[in-house]
Protein backbone atom coordinates (compact mmCIF):
# COMPACT_ATOMS: atom_id res chain seq x y z
CA UNK A 1 0.00 0.00 0.00
CA UNK A 2 2.29 2.20 0.48
CA UNK A 3 4.59 1.76 -2.59
CA UNK A 4 0.72 2.37 -4.20
CA UNK A 5 0.40 5.57 -2.18
CA UNK A 6 3.90 6.65 -3.55
CA UNK A 7 3.30 6.06 -7.62
CA UNK A 8 0.26 7.58 -7.19
CA UNK A 9 1.21 10.50 -5.97
CA UNK A 10 3.98 10.99 -8.56
CA UNK A 11 1.94 9.79 -11.83
CA UNK A 12 1.12 13.76 -12.97
CA UNK A 13 5.24 14.25 -12.07
CA UNK A 14 6.40 11.47 -13.63
CA UNK A 15 4.50 12.04 -17.12
CA UNK A 16 5.82 15.52 -17.04
CA UNK A 17 9.19 14.31 -17.10
CA UNK A 18 8.22 12.55 -19.97
CA UNK A 19 6.63 14.91 -21.97
CA UNK A 20 9.64 17.43 -21.22
CA UNK A 21 12.15 14.89 -22.65
CA UNK A 22 10.47 14.28 -25.78
CA UNK A 23 10.05 18.13 -26.08
CA UNK A 24 13.72 18.33 -26.17
CA UNK A 25 14.57 15.12 -27.97
CA UNK A 26 15.68 13.06 -25.45
CA UNK A 27 15.15 9.66 -25.66
CA UNK A 28 13.61 7.79 -22.09
CA UNK A 29 12.16 4.86 -23.48
CA UNK A 30 12.66 2.91 -19.99
CA UNK A 31 11.33 5.59 -18.17
CA UNK A 32 8.31 6.26 -20.98
CA UNK A 33 7.66 2.05 -21.08
CA UNK A 34 7.37 1.76 -17.55
CA UNK A 35 4.52 4.52 -17.42
CA UNK A 36 3.10 2.69 -20.30
CA UNK A 37 3.24 -0.62 -18.17
CA UNK A 38 1.75 0.99 -14.98
CA UNK A 39 -0.86 2.76 -17.23
CA UNK A 40 -1.76 -0.79 -18.17
CA UNK A 41 -1.62 -2.33 -14.99
CA UNK A 42 -4.38 -0.15 -13.67
CA UNK A 43 -7.07 -1.00 -15.89
CA UNK A 44 -9.75 -3.52 -15.20
CA UNK A 45 -9.41 -4.28 -19.22
CA UNK A 46 -6.85 -3.60 -22.02
CA UNK A 47 -7.75 -2.55 -25.57
CA UNK A 48 -6.24 -5.28 -27.31
CA UNK A 49 -8.60 -4.70 -29.59
CA UNK A 50 -6.32 -4.05 -32.63
CA UNK A 51 -3.64 -6.58 -31.43
CA UNK A 52 -6.37 -9.31 -32.00
CA UNK A 53 -7.66 -8.35 -34.92
CA UNK A 54 -3.81 -8.11 -36.72
CA UNK A 55 -3.31 -11.71 -35.03
CA UNK A 56 -6.91 -12.22 -36.89
CA UNK A 57 -5.65 -11.07 -40.27
CA UNK A 58 -2.24 -12.46 -40.14
CA UNK A 59 -2.43 -15.85 -39.03
CA UNK A 60 -5.56 -17.22 -39.03
CA UNK A 61 -6.59 -16.75 -35.18
CA UNK A 62 -9.78 -15.94 -33.39
CA UNK A 63 -10.65 -13.19 -30.77
CA UNK A 64 -13.15 -12.79 -28.25
CA UNK A 65 -15.85 -9.68 -27.52
CA UNK A 66 -16.66 -7.93 -24.85
CA UNK A 67 -20.59 -7.15 -25.97
CA UNK A 68 -21.02 -10.88 -27.08
CA UNK A 69 -20.36 -14.35 -26.25
CA UNK A 70 -18.45 -16.60 -28.19
CA UNK A 71 -14.98 -16.88 -30.00
CA UNK A 72 -14.74 -15.04 -33.53
CA UNK A 73 -12.86 -15.22 -36.60
CA UNK A 74 -13.55 -12.73 -39.83
CA UNK A 75 -12.93 -13.63 -43.12
CA UNK A 76 -10.99 -10.45 -44.21
CA UNK A 77 -10.45 -10.84 -47.86
CA UNK A 78 -11.12 -13.68 -50.35
CA UNK A 79 -7.56 -15.26 -49.30
CA UNK A 80 -8.74 -15.77 -45.54
CA UNK A 81 -11.56 -18.51 -47.13
CA UNK A 82 -9.42 -21.26 -47.00
CA UNK A 83 -8.65 -20.26 -43.39
CA UNK A 84 -10.88 -22.98 -42.04
CA UNK A 85 -12.16 -23.61 -39.10
CA UNK A 86 -10.10 -23.45 -35.92
CA UNK A 87 -10.79 -26.74 -34.66
CA UNK A 88 -9.46 -27.66 -38.25
CA UNK A 89 -6.55 -25.76 -37.25
CA UNK A 90 -5.90 -27.17 -33.64
CA UNK A 91 -5.94 -30.60 -35.10
CA UNK A 92 -3.01 -30.05 -37.29
CA UNK A 93 -5.29 -30.19 -40.39
CA UNK A 94 -5.05 -27.14 -42.59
Amino acid sequence: PVIAGELNERTAAWRRVIIVAIAHGISTPAMSGSLNYFDSYRRASLPANMTQAQRDFFGGHTYERTDREGVFHTEWTDAHKSIGDISERMAGNV
